[in-house]
């Protein structure tokens, strides 16, 4: 239970920081509802385990595979994020919640799923800080390292289900004309996030 309740902080602290992921969440619950966003934000915690399995159990093979893909990915990631700040931007907010279907939240999981996995890089940070508690790659107990990872997707899943609640929250309170600055804030913000992504990937390459 103590190296689950490790991963579980390291996973919450990990998916914390509001970058673009984020500002996707927040926005989708405002305009969709807590269960849009917190699909939203189950994607990204799953990348998250899949990332962090494959820094913690050393799958040499894979974790090189993505990171020689590291250019491909990065222009796939910036690109779609340029696509999702652009249509935000210039969405304007339903007059009431859109009806949530399955076909919806498969969508909205499937899209930070995507774009989570389009940052290959984050396997080097998971295998930085596993390096640093103490789990070798590849080696070391199976089982301890398993109850990490899994820490680690249940702490990223805490942080979502808290932030689309806390948002949801404040959801009723907003009127049509706060939710159209809504969207052109956080569309402006992820737009940005996409050619920042472009810029790096064409200085770096």
């Amino acid at each position: 239970m103590i190296v689950y309740l490790r991963g579980l902080i390291l996973g919450f602290s990990i998916a914390a920081p509001v970058g673009p992921i984020g500002v996707l969440v927040i926005r989708r619950t405002l305009a969709n509802g807590r269960l849009v966003g917190l699909f939203s934000g189950l994607g990204a915690a799953t990348a998250d385990m899949i990332y962090g399995a494959i820094a913690a159990f050393g799958v040499a093979i894979i974790a090189h595979l993505l990171m020689s893909l590291n250019a491909a990915l990065h222009l796939v990631g910036g690109l779609f994020l340029c696509y999702l700040g652009f249509r935000i931007f210039v969405s304007r907010p339903a007059e009431k919640p859109a009806e949530v279907t399955g076909r919806g939240l498969a969508g909205a999981y499937g899209s930070t799923l995507l774009l989570t996995l389009t940052n290959p890089a984050t396997i080097l940070s998971f295998a930085a800080i596993f390096m640093g508690l103490g789990v070798s790659a590849g080696g070391g107990d199976t089982l301890s390292t398993a109850l990490l990872v899994a820490g680690v997707a249940s702490g990223s899943a805490l942080w979502w289900f808290t932030l689309s609640g806390v948002t949801n929250l404040f959801r009723t309170r907003l009127t049509p004309a706060i939710l159209m600055w809504v969207n052109r804030v956080s569309g402006t913000i992820i737009l940005i996030f996409g050619i920042i992504a472009l810029l790096t990937l064409r200085i770096g390459g």
